[in-house]
């Protein structure tokens, strides 16, 4: 059996902060910079959404694409755009919303329904900047 691995892009925009409540602000400033605005600050998102699968003998294809993209709008765009992360998105109450713990969450909101398609949840790469983003394939 033939394995390709099929990526969909997904944006959205969300306002986050980097903040540690145990610590003072002074450090928070220290270790996380403009990013422990007290106010808040904005991000335009790129969410690469990249599933794995043998092709289909009548379609030629491992997932509908269009499909995909609607889970992915359903699931997680609908969620994450124009919110603050910090404050109105549930999976992230309680959780440092740096980059790195958003992508899990969106990992763990993702896999199950990407795999009820018919294929498999390979990786996800969420683009906070132009140059900076984060990579997950799942697994602890």
């Amino acid at each position: 059996m033939k394995i390709v691995y099929a990526t969909r892009r997904e944006r959205f925009n969300a306002a986050h902060k980097l903040w540690n409540p145990e610590w003072d602000e002074q450090k928070n400033l220290d270790i996380f910079g403009k990013c422990s605005n007290p106010n808040w600050h904005g991000h335009n998102y790129d969410l690469y959404v990249t599933v794995k699968g043998a092709p289909a003998s009548d379609t030629g294809y491992c997932v509908d694409l269009k499909d995909l993209s609607d889970l992915i709008k359903k699931l997680v765009v609908d969620v994450f755009d124009h919110k603050n992360i910090n404050l109105d998105v549930p999976v992230m109450k309680g959780v440092m919303a740096s980059t790195e713990n958003i992508v899990i969450a969106i990992w763990e909101i993702l896999e199950t329904p990407i795999n009820q398609m018919g294929c498999t949840l390979h990786k996800l790469t969420l683009y906070e900047t132009e140059n900076n983003f984060v990579e997950y394939f799942g697994g602890h």
